[in-house]
């Protein structure tokens, strides 16, 4: 028998292995199925090892750090947290919006316990569960009634299904946008039933564009907020104002789809290209759209509210429950829609809101923290602080650009690809951006609590 016989002959079984102490461990803090997976799968490899003679270690105590982090891997969820260092503060690929502590202590009380949610304590009797959001969002907004479904888009294809099926929709050539996930608003608009009626250029739309499409088959007006992007140059569209004067005149309603749905006035911050949502339900508009978790702050959902006419008839329709909210999601829009009783509250408390108005000056105090802390810890990098700009994300605010400072990393030994690649698939994940062949950490999206974990991330995958 020569010797990679040998070696193969006496590697261990997997049953030897799981009577060892950490064997035992394993089968107690781990899935069964994980623990003799990857018990299999690290034998399997040293055998191959073997083999193609790169290995001769057969011993089990050279094997367990091996199937320890296997079995890690195999049991750690697959939906985990992770460092945003890009600046982007509503990623649509990270999650969006963040929740508050308060907006999650919230969501912890309701789903540990039994709830108030279809049952009126008043009256001992059935409830809807949508009252415990309708008078904040009255409240906040001056809407007289509403309702929140599970995105924007169910919220516009609900609204257009109720009030336009098999009618004509009036809609601006420039307004026809296309969402994320290549979601557009004529592909919505065909799947509710309702009928698409063009009007006006790309570039261009007149009031008079609207009056001689109006005919005995328009059931809707409908304008749609050019969220995630913007059309300069030789450019004209029609003010809402005067779209609901239309609407009255012929009787027709009107409905507006804002996108990212913002409530409160961001003109002192220099922003003047997005609507408040106040602003829009002061217009009179009878239908007005939005996210929940874009400029608004809060969870994952499409917030409906207008005249209590359409919203009764909205409430009604059979796909109501097939896009309806849980009661998770409803705990978390309660508690961040207290906070918007106070505009001040809301932009401190609210993590998106804290995060796109906050200084240039606080945010450059963060990058020099971090800086500072991997100075101390790193020698195989040039880090450096320096300024740069940020973008709001989710589609929204495209046209903003928000002055940051970013902690350039050059490293040493290892290229930023590489560097990249690692932080990517580190523990916890750290996502950030390459710009000038650097490795950039925006400190507008690093929230202190995470700076240890960020420097610590960073020192391991450059060593």
């Amino acid at each position: 028998m020569n010797e990679k016989q040998r070696l193969l002959k006496e590697l261990p079984s997997v049953d030897e292995i799981l009577k060892i102490p950490d064997g035992v461990r394993w089968c107690e803090s781990y899935p069964r199925r994980y623990v003799l997976k990857a018990i299999r799968e690290v034998i399997d490899n040293r055998r191959k090892e073997i083999i193609e003679l790169s290995s001769t270690d057969i011993t089990i105590e050279g094997m367990t750090n091996n199937i320890e982090t296997r079995i890690q891997k195999l049991s750690s969820y697959s939906l985990q947290p992770l460092i945003n260092a890009t600046g982007v503060v509503i990623h649509t690929n990270l999650g969006r919006s963040i929740l508050s502590e308060r907006v999650l202590d919230n969501v912890r009380k309701v789903s540990e316990n039994y709830s108030n949610l279809e049952y009126d304590l008043e009256k001992g009797a059935r409830g809807k569960r949508y009252v415990h959001i309708t008078e904040l969002l009255r409240e906040i907004t001056g809407a007289e009634d509403s309702l929140i479904v599970n995105n924007n888009a169910a919220a516009v294809l609900l609204c257009l299904n109720t009030v336009a099926k098999g009618r004509e929709v009036i809609v601006s050539r420039g307004e026809l946008v296309e969402i994320g996930g290549s979601f557009r608003v004529p592909d919505v608009m065909a799947a509710s039933g309702a009928i698409l009626k063009e009007i006006g250029t790309t570039n261009k739309t007149h009031l008079y564009d609207y009056e001689r499409a109006i005919n005995e088959n328009t059931a809707l007006i409908l304008k749609v907020h050019k969220a995630n992007y913007r059309i300069t140059g030789f450019t004209e569209d029609v003010p809402v104002t005067d779209l609901k004067k239309l609407s009255e005149k012929h009787r027709i309603p009107l409905m507006y789809d804002l996108g990212s749905g913002c409530m409160i006035d961001l003109k002192p911050y220099g922003i003047h290209s997005e609507p408040a949502v106040q602003e829009i339900v002061k217009a009179g508009v009878d239908i007005i759209t939005f996210s929940g978790d874009k400029l608004l702050g809060g969870p994952q959902g499409g917030i409906i509210i207008g005249e209590k006419e359409y919203i009764n008839k909205i409430q009604k329709n059979p796909m109501t429950r097939a896009v309806r909210i849980d009661k998770l999601t409803l705990a978390a829009f309660e508690a961040t829609l207290m906070e918007y009783l106070d505009e001040e509250k809301a932009i401190e408390n609210i993590p998106t809101l804290k995060m796109l108005l906050q200084s240039p000056k606080q945010i450059k105090e963060r990058a020099k923290k971090i800086a500072s802390q991997m100075k101390r810890q790193i020698k195989n990098a040039k880090i450096e602080v320096a300024p740069d700009e940020s973008k709001a994300g989710g589609g929204s605010l495209p046209e903003v650009a928000f002055p940051t400072y970013v902690v350039s990393i050059k490293p040493e030994g290892v290229s930023v690809n590489d560097l990249e690649e690692r932080l990517r698939k580190g523990i916890p994940p750290i996502i950030a951006r390459i710009k000038d062949n650097a490795f950039f950490i925006d400190a507008r999206t690093v929230r202190n609590h995470e700076i240890t974990s960020l420097v610590k991330g960073i020192r391991t995958a450059l060593y």
